[in-house]
């Protein structure tokens, strides 16, 4: 906007496991995004913020959305979904994943049916609905993967997030995930997690500027 603006200094806790396919860098770029537009006073509408943030990453609009969304596209077409209320159990086994080695792998299939937002089922089925193509893959490729979804099978729905290598479960609350968590193998690292609804980072903006 051609005005000069201060700088920031960030200072990052860093807790989510590299290589884990949580989203934890994009996360982390959404919310420095969100941080420097308030604390500078832009102006930047969502819409804006995601079009700044799209080429930084394609994970990154969706943190910016702050919902649970349905996502198209190379991430920046969102449609709300209604998520379910529980909590996650997620465990990483001990192992980091490239995401170059899964989607370079000649395995890799690349036949699933495209999904529609007219094929999502109501938000308490949500937590068991679709597929993840990388899972298979990775799970070859890094067996501690596929010991980790089989282990955590017995419990729910277990699946990887993104390409890998940290795999969650959906659990009706929170005395259910603890009562996982407990049981977790030694050789793995492992959290609960509540759905949320909203980022809680447009929650905190939006309550400073009442």
């Amino acid at each position: 906007h051609g005005r000069a603006v201060p700088g920031i200094d960030v200072r990052l806790d860093k807790i989510l496991p590299m290589g884990g396919g949580l989203g934890g860098g994009s996360s982390d770029a959404a919310t420095a995004l969100m941080a420097a537009n308030h604390l500078w006073q832009c102006g930047f509408s969502d819409a804006e913020l995601m079009e700044i943030g799209l080429p930084l990453g394609a994970d990154i609009p969706f943190f910016l959305y702050g919902e649970t969304a349905f996502v198209e596209g190379i991430g920046e077409a969102m449609q709300p979904v209604e998520g379910p209320d529980c909590w996650y159990v997620v465990i990483e086994p001990g192992v980091s994943v490239p995401t170059p080695a899964i989607f370079t792998a000649p395995d890799l299939t690349r036949d699933t049916k495209a999904v529609r937002i007219a094929d999502f089922p109501e938000a308490h089925k949500l937590s068991a609905y679709g597929k993840n193509d990388l899972q298979a893959v990775a799970a070859r490729l890094f067996p501690a993967v596929g010991e980790a979804i089989e282990w955590l099978g017995r419990y729910g729905a277990a699946r990887m997030t993104g390409s890998g290598a940290c795999v969650f479960c959906a659990l009706p609350g929170e005395a259910e995930a603890d009562q996982v968590l407990r049981q977790v193998p030694g050789s793995c690292k492992s959290w609960k997690a509540k759905s949320l609804v909203r980022h809680p980072m447009k929650k905190l903006l939006q309550n400073s500027m009442l």
